[in-house]
């Protein structure tokens, strides 16, 4: 069942210690068929020289396992309800990566600050609550989808725009149209954070982006007018902002 899955899940997750994104066994990358409503997770705990396409876990839109002889990440139920809530992503990874963590640790948003944070991710990368006493002990990782959810709900923010965020005190989430594309946008946000670290020890003037040189990083990679790279059929000379 979901060979070809399996494999696209198994291949990114191998990406994560390859990329310096995961320490040992801390993170996990999953991918999703939309037709037949189940998705493939890595299995909780296993090394990854260890992993194997065949050790992938199937899992369906109620966190339930319908394949698979190993447990599945327990993160699972974060990756159940994102995908239950954010119907267009289809790949989710989350890692433990250190200088995205040092900003969930301080609670803080992880801000635009460059033209390379704007190529990924449209707005500063949020921040979500972190969780109280009672959500950990009633349903840890479950309330952990559900607060990313509710920030970007009370944000207004397009989960497709910025396909990533932190939990505060925890750790990096991000998403993508495909598991690799979710673990690229993994190694951008740990990027990213690194460079505003920086950042923010050379200089306390706001150094956020403007609006208009944000706008066109992203809009030149993204949107129907995008013109960066070889498969966009729209040259440099006749780009036009996406309004």
């Amino acid at each position: 069942m979901l060979e070809e899955l399996k494999k696209e899940v198994y291949e990114a997750n191998m990406q994560l210690p390859k990329l310096d994104l995961v320490t040992f066994t801390w993170g996990n990358v999953s991918g999703i068929d939309r037709e037949k409503g189940v998705f493939v997770i890595k299995p909780s705990g296993v090394p990854y020289d260890e992993l194997s396409p065949e050790k992938m876990v199937v899992v369906n839109l109620k966190g339930e396992v319908v394949e698979g002889d190993e447990n599945p990440s327990s993160d699972t139920p974060t990756h159940t309800y994102l995908y239950n809530h954010f119907p267009k992503i289809g790949g989710i990874v989350h890692t433990h990566s250190p200088w995205a963590v040092a900003f969930a640790a301080a609670k803080m948003d992880i801000p635009a600050l460059n033209t390379t944070h704007a190529d990924t991710f449209y707005t500063d990368i949020p921040a979500a609550d972190a969780l109280t006493k009672k959500e950990i002990e009633e349903d840890y990782e479950g309330n952990t989808g559900k607060t990313i959810v509710e920030t970007f709900k009370q944000r207004h923010l397009d989960y497709e725009a910025t396909p990533g965020t932190l939990v505060s005190q925890h750790g990096p989430f991000t998403w993508g149209e495909t598991p690799a594309k979710a673990v690229y946008n993994a190694k951008v946000l740990e990027v990213v954070a690194q460079e505003d670290y920086h950042t923010l020890q050379l200089t306390r003037q706001n150094s956020h982006l403007p609006q208009y040189l944000l706008d066109k990083h992203y809009y030149r990679k993204h949107g129907q007018n995008a013109y960066y790279g070889q498969n966009n059929a729209h040259s440099h000379d006749h780009a036009k902002k996406i309004s």
